[in-house]
């Protein structure tokens, strides 16, 4: 009898999560540019993923010269032209999202947990020496502005595309302690809270099982958003030199490389600029229809 009401309450549960998730894709779905670029994102992610299965020239994405076909307009052969060493523009720039998105989920997936964990613990002892020792550390950090900030760490380093990393990684994560210490210090005087306490829940499962569900939806929306900054913050660092090199298909490496043979070679900043817009305007999309599904709830 017991084992039949657990398979009852397992059922339950399930469909909650079924009505829950179908719930939440019929708020999303509600906002149709979100929908277009949730779609847009993820054939970028699949394609980055099978990039050299999709793109006509894989060869040319890394040591590859042909000076007979440099230079070559936008055609059905290469849809963005070629470049000043008769590489394709286009497969270039597919595998140009392989490395921006790449970037996007380092950076997320370092900064996401850590800021959090520390908003979490400085908000759930406000007042207390561990709330000062790490509001301090975040106010220093965002004192400074984020590109300066990530320009001058990478200038200390060698230019790479790890450095890069390390230099976005290190100037991100305040801003989500900052958020989640806001929210946490509304949160931890809750009933609910208090209940957990009477029961003699740890502090750790009131922070990760009581309060923290309660801020997934800002801190995923905020994720999403963010996702853009860090692949413009990305491509500047490499525009200027302090990131991925030569001959490495990032997009902000192709801009700087590309931009000096405007106008007459115009295609070629075309390609990598028209890359950077379409990843970054998608994610926002894809934040904006995350933003409208945790604002129903």
């Amino acid at each position: 009898m017991r084992s039949m009401d657990y398979v009852t309450l397992a059922r339950m549960e399930r469909r909650v999560r079924i009505e829950s998730l179908r719930r939440a894709w019929f708020r999303f779905s509600r906002n149709k540019p979100a929908v277009v670029g949730f779609f847009v994102l993820a054939a970028i992610v699949i394609t980055a993923l099978l990039a050299e299965y999709v793109t006509p020239y894989p060869s040319h994405a890394g040591l590859y010269i042909n000076f007979k076909e440099k230079f070559q307009p936008p055609s059905f052969k290469h849809l963005f032209g070629t470049d000043m060493y008769g590489r394709d523009v286009f497969t270039r720039v597919i595998f140009g999202f392989r490395y921006a998105l790449m970037m996007v989920g380092v950076v997320l997936g370092i900064v996401v947990p850590a800021g959090t964990i520390l908003g979490l613990v400085a908000g759930y002892y406000k007042g207390t020496i561990i709330d000062h020792l790490i509001g301090g550390l975040s106010e220093i950090f965002v004192a400074v502005p984020p590109l300066v900030l990530a320009l001058a760490i990478c200038s200390l380093l060698e230019p790479n595309v790890i450095n890069a990393l390390l230099a976005i990684t290190l100037m991100w994560w305040p801003w989500y302690t900052r958020m989640v210490y806001s929210m946490t210090s509304s949160l931890r005087n809750e009933p609910y809270v208090w209940e957990a306490k009477a029961l003699g829940m740890r502090t750790y499962q009131i922070l990760f099982k009581e309060l923290l569900p309660n801020m997934l939806g800002p801190i995923l929306t905020k994720a999403t958003l963010d996702a853009s900054w860090v692949i413009i913050i990305g491509a500047s660092i490499s525009f200027v030199g302090l990131g991925a090199q030569p001959p490495t298909p990032d997009l902000g490496t192709m801009l700087a490389e590309y931009c000096r043979y405007l106008p007459s070679y115009w295609w070629m900043t075309l390609g990598p600029l028209l890359g950077i817009i379409v990843l970054v305007l998608s994610f926002n999309l894809v934040g904006d229809g995350l933003r409208d599904v945790f604002a129903g709830e």
